[in-house]
């Protein structure tokens, strides 16, 4: 097979998103660092919602993003608390994927505390084939011929062969 046609992963960003700012916060950005190893950067509020008092550019989440290495030990942890298993609709057009962890507490070394609470958080995988750099370069930027895009049923043949998971 050509080496140009074998997708990778090109990140994994993790974000626990707690809806207020403050103690909660700083509660959740610790506990991203202790699960991630890396410093998570605060998400801030695009709009005003009364409802929620939420007020705009407030910080009302953090996130991490993982590259490389570190990206692909991440996801291996993190499908196997979900079992291996992800959904069809899980998947867009692209081949990235989302899926989300409920509990904290499932990550491997991580103990429950009634003063932190639980965090759940979401997953978003980007795929990506060698080559793909032809998008954002500096100089010469071209469009990704169509027949070298990533699809969906890609990134889920990827995903069985590499990881071992299961495509519901």
């Amino acid at each position: 097979m050509n080496p140009m046609r074998n997708p990778s992963i090109d990140k994994v960003t993790v974000h626990i998103g707690t809806g207020e700012s403050g103690e909660r916060l700083t509660t959740a950005e610790k506990l991203l660092q202790t699960i991630v190893k890396q410093k998570p950067v605060r998400t801030i509020a695009k709009k005003t919602l009364p409802t929620f008092s939420i007020k705009k550019r407030e910080p009302i989440g953090c996130k991490v993003t993982l590259r490389g290495k570190s990206a692909r030990e991440f996801l291996k942890i993190a499908l196997q608390i979900i079992d291996n298993k992800l959904n069809a609709s899980q998947f867009d057009e692209n081949g990235n994927f989302s899926f989300g962890v409920e509990e904290h507490t499932d990550f491997p070394g991580m103990k429950y505390d009634p003063s932190i609470g639980i965090f759940g958080m979401d997953i978003n995988v980007a795929m990506k084939r060698p080559g793909y750099r032809i998008r954002t370069r500096k100089i010469c930027k071209q469009t990704i011929p169509q027949n070298h895009r990533l699809k969906k049923e890609d990134a889920i043949s990827f995903l069985k062969e590499k990881y071992g998971a299961e495509v519901i």
